[in-house]
């Protein structure tokens, strides 16, 4: 049943997905695949945007050892150019625990600048944070030589309170650089950059990691 409910939430993700990914993540200990599914819709009212990850790392057959999705509602504030209103969810299991729940709310704001900025500062509730917390999230999009070579990527930092109640800075950034083949096929690469937002190591110890993605990417 559980296999059954996870193809149908594949299959109608995927009937809506602006693009597919397939990554192969060359990360020291990883080396697996991931999936994501993304979508991003602008209408009359402000624009939604989702995306879907699953990694296949599950010992023995490496079927899917971890599912995470992010959604995100933005609404237009009238008479404020490029200023809007969100509201986000974030959930999610890994073999570590929980990844989720978060809600997050806020502002938005879209730069008028020649390629795309937009910037997210958020109020931010994560169930196994003490309190509320804040959230930066720094979104961007620039093509080069006519649409040949796509540069994009996120950043994120926010606040967490530890085990310990002490006030701690997590960051995330995965900047990605495409090839284009035409409207529908690239080729490219996924930086995943983090401090503190993976587990820590045996000795309770954190540090940077940066985790490098060979990737296809299918446009729809």
């Amino acid at each position: 049943m559980k296999k059954i409910l996870l193809l149908l939430t594949f299959l109608s993700v995927s009937l809506f997905a602006q693009n597919f990914q397939m990554h192969y993540d060359f990360g020291e200990g990883r080396e697996h695949f991931t999936s994501t599914i993304e979508m991003f819709k602008p209408d009359e009212y402000g624009a939604t945007f989702f995306f879907v990850d699953f990694d296949f790392n599950n010992n023995g057959n490496k079927s899917i050892s971890l599912a995470y999705f992010e959604i995100a509602r933005y609404i237009n504030i009238p008479g404020v150019k490029g200023l809007s209103g969100t509201i986000q969810y974030n959930d999610g299991t890994a073999p570590w625990g929980p990844l989720g729940h978060i809600w997050l709310g806020g502002a938005s704001y879209k730069f008028d600048v020649p390629f795309g900025l937009n910037v997210d500062l958020l109020a931010r509730k994560d169930y196994l944070s003490d309190g509320l917390d804040g959230q930066i999230t720094v979104v961007w999009f620039k093509s080069f030589f006519d649409g040949k070579l796509t540069f994009t990527g996120f950043l994120d930092i926010w606040t967490f309170t530890d085990a310990a109640d002490e006030k701690d800075i997590v960051l995330l950034t995965e900047p990605q650089l495409w090839y284009n083949f035409g409207k529908h096929l690239s080729v490219g690469t996924e930086i995943e950059i983090s401090h503190k937002f993976l587990p820590p190591d045996a000795n309770g110890e954190y540090s940077l990691e940066v985790n490098p993605t060979l990737a296809l990417k299918w446009n729809f």
